[in-house]
């Protein structure tokens, strides 16, 4: 099957990639020019250089194919953040599935996050059903995370309005990922800190993880197996964050956190943050207040449907870091 990737050359994108060159499928990428190209050297994928917004090469990227993994996305935490998040999660998604719907294409997925996704406690964690409590209080009432989930939110409202028009569409969230091919890193950083050198604090709360290479299994099987419309979320095993910590320094030989993040020091990380935003957003994007926060809570959520639905594989998390540990070392990160 012929299928176009965008944001291929991110974390997730990397894996998704070399599941479909594994199964056989003919993969076409939508890279930018800016984009880095580590992460697809060496495979059999047709590199298709041009924007979200040019639809003259979207025509030209899609033709032939028979379906979508737009995994394209960006975070960005500078005062720019909220239009350029609006312009690839909602308006480059409208573009894209205009020149799909236009192309014949089957079907779409789109990558959103589990950011749109409630949460709850290990005994109850959330699902794709869970509302928000309150959006103010988890993400602010304005800032880069509430642009993040808000552009995502619309996204996956976007792309289900595309349903009746012929346009087969599904939706899957992945939550914590760990793993190889996290080149920047993302969800890998504190796995990467913890190679290098003993972390003595964890923070208080915790989160859902998955393997990526199970992450890359859910986006394939949500095309082959999903139901229109439905959301799910690629979610494995609930953890504090200090068990996390505990995972890694096991695999890395260094020694566990001893001690919880205290409040106070948390309270002051994020005005330092809120101050030092204002001179540089992405040095001090990791303290946002609200990031912060999250990290204190226990943000727990339920991949159950997707295990149940789409047959998703669980990977132990020890076995994730492994993977992500060994990756780092192959590429010079340690």
């Amino acid at each position: 099957m012929k299928v176009l990737v965008t944001g291929g050359t991110g974390f997730i994108g990397a894996n998704v990639v070399r599941h479909l060159l594994a199964r056989g499928d003919e993969v076409a990428c939508l890279v930018r020019d800016s984009s880095p190209r580590l992460c697809l050297e060496g495979l059999d994928v047709t590199l298709v250089t041009a924007s979200l917004s040019d639809p003259e090469a979207l025509k030209r990227a899609l033709d032939g194919v028979e379906a979508v993994y737009h995994l394209a996305g960006v975070f960005d935490p500078s005062p720019r953040g909220r239009a350029l998040m609006q312009a690839v999660h909602v308006d480059g998604t409208r573009a894209l599935c205009d020149a799909a719907l236009a192309a014949g294409v089957r079907r779409l997925l789109l990558c959103s996050s589990s950011v749109t996704v409630g949460f709850g406690p290990r005994h109850d964690p959330g699902d794709e059903e869970t509302p928000f409590r309150d959006l103010d209080e988890i993400y602010g009432s304005d800032g880069p995370l509430r642009w993040y989930h808000d552009t995502k939110r619309a996204a996956e409202a976007l792309v289900c309005g595309y349903i009746p028009r012929g346009l087969e569409t599904v939706i899957v969230c992945p939550d914590y990922i760990i793993g190889a091919w996290d080149i920047k890193p993302t969800s890998g950083a504190l796995v990467l800190t913890m190679c290098k050198r003993f972390v003595p604090v964890y923070p208080r709360g915790g989160k859902c993880f998955q393997d990526a290479d199970d992450c890359a299994a859910g986006h394939l099987l949500a095309v082959d197996r999903g139901a229109p419309g439905r959301r799910y979320l690629l979610g494995n095993e609930n953890h504090a964050y200090r068990e996390f910590m505990d995972i890694i320094a096991r695999v890395t030989g260094q020694r566990p956190p001893v001690l919880p993040l205290p409040r106070a020091a948390a309270e002051l990380a994020g005005f330092a943050g809120a101050v030092g935003s204002r001179v540089d957003p992405h040095r001090f994007a990791g303290l946002d207040r609200y990031v912060l926060r999250s990290m204190a809570q226990a943000r727990y959520r339920s991949g159950a449907r997707a295990i149940r639905e789409l047959g998703v594989p669980q990977t132990p998390l020890e076995v994730s870091v492994e993977k992500a540990v060994r990756w780092f070392r192959d590429h010079g990160y340690v």
